[in-house]
């Protein structure tokens, strides 16, 4: 059984790696590489899978999974800029696939084990990104 709750943060960053030249940084990221930033609207889908749970019908309480998403994801990343406010960023390119390795990581530790765990993250309607810690 997989179950799954749905959220949205908005953010902006920029794709640099400050060891390269701006001519390969250009090169490689193009526009995504604006030194003033840009922001995208991005859609988290958190998929969860196990065992119904015999005595209340669920498989996992998808409020808990709500409240879980708010605290780690949108409280942390929501209207900030990725590069300069997020520590998790600091060291690391804010891909969409870092982005969504760091919330999966992020989700992974506060959930218990039992639960198999997987996040898609909409950078914009037609990028899509989907992790499940492998």
């Amino acid at each position: 059984m997989r179950v799954c709750r749905r959220a949205t943060f908005n953010a902006a960053h920029r794709l640099y790696r400050p060891d390269w030249s701006d001519e390969q940084n250009n090169a490689v990221f193009g526009k995504c590489n604006n030194p003033n930033y840009h922001g995208h609207n991005y859609t988290l889908e958190v998929w969860i899978d196990g065992q119904i749970d015999p005595e209340t019908g669920y498989l996992i309480d998808l409020k808990l999974v709500k409240d879980l998403i708010g605290r780690e994801v949108q409280d942390r990343f929501d209207h900030r800029n990725l590069n300069l406010d997020c520590t998790e960023f600091a060291n690391l390119n804010p891909t969409a696939e870092n982005i969504a390795v760091v919330i999966w990581n992020l989700l992974r530790e506060k959930l218990d084990s039992k639960y198999g765990l997987s996040v898609k993250l909409w950078e914009t309607q037609n990028n899509i990104i989907e992790y499940d810690g492998k």
